[in-house]
């Protein structure tokens, strides 16, 4: 569906039309409307009109470095605010949307955010839109980080292995019927694992697997523009 910048305008303010996309779902139009905006100031403002006027170069520098900290800001601003704050769990629920038509798309369907209002934008929708792959880079990440830290995937193993062969032994054992002994074991078993994942540097593996993480969601998140979503018909609305 393709709306004008608003084909009520001489009815509804701005304020309320947005009000009433964001109420509806359309989102991509908002996302479209502030980066049309964004290019058409930069256009008017480097727009001359005599020809033979001459800037200087520091004018353009200038111009130049308030670009920079404008789009240092921008990318800065992405620390600033919670991106999984819209996430529920039914999020995960659905299904993985296309690796390559639907996440990674082509060239043209990537964007620098024209200001740090839809960089967040972007950033809680696309969140909820690609959970599940967000979930699936995680993985594979972890993945990589044991692989580079064999010493990691041998604590992890071992982790397991330890909780595993407590589970059977206190089914065997039934150490359900002794809950004192029952639970100072199981306190016992978390100081293992707690040493076991600390001396084999299973707490690194993790954490730079949550720093990569973090990072390529927040920067995909933050450049891929909103497409259109599916609305429901006017049917099923009632």
């Amino acid at each position: 569906m393709v709306f004008s910048s608003n084909p009520l305008s001489l009815s509804v303010p701005d304020p309320t039309f947005e009000s009433w996309l964001r109420d509806s779902g359309y989102l991509d139009v908002i996302d479209n409307q502030q980066t049309a905006a964004a290019a058409a100031s930069i256009t008017g403002t480097s727009t001359i009109s005599d020809p033979t006027i001459t800037i200087p170069i520091s004018s353009f520098l200038f111009r130049y470095l308030v670009s920079f900290f404008s789009h240092l800001w921008t990318l800065l601003s992405l620390l600033t605010f919670n991106p999984f704050a819209k996430l529920t769990t039914n999020d995960f629920s659905g299904e993985t949307p296309s690796w390559t038509k639907g996440f990674f798309a082509d060239f043209l369907s990537y964007s620098f955010p024209a200001s740090a209002s839809q960089a967040r934008l972007r950033v809680q929708e696309n969140v909820k839109r690609y959970a599940r792959n967000y979930a699936s880079l995680f993985i594979l990440f972890f993945a990589c980080s044991l692989y580079q830290l064999p010493l990691a995937l041998v604590g992890l193993i071992s982790s397991l292995a330890l909780w595993d062969s407590f589970r059977f032994f206190s089914d065997k054992w039934g150490l359900n019927r002794f809950p004192v002994t029952e639970m100072i074991l199981v306190r016992f078993a978390q100081c293992v694992t707690a040493i076991i994942l600390l001396w084999l540097n299973v707490q690194m593996a993790l954490c730079c697997t949550l720093g990569v993480s973090y990072i390529v969601m927040l920067l995909h998140a933050a450049f891929r523009k909103l497409t259109p979503v599916k609305q429901p018909s006017q049917g099923r609305r009632k």
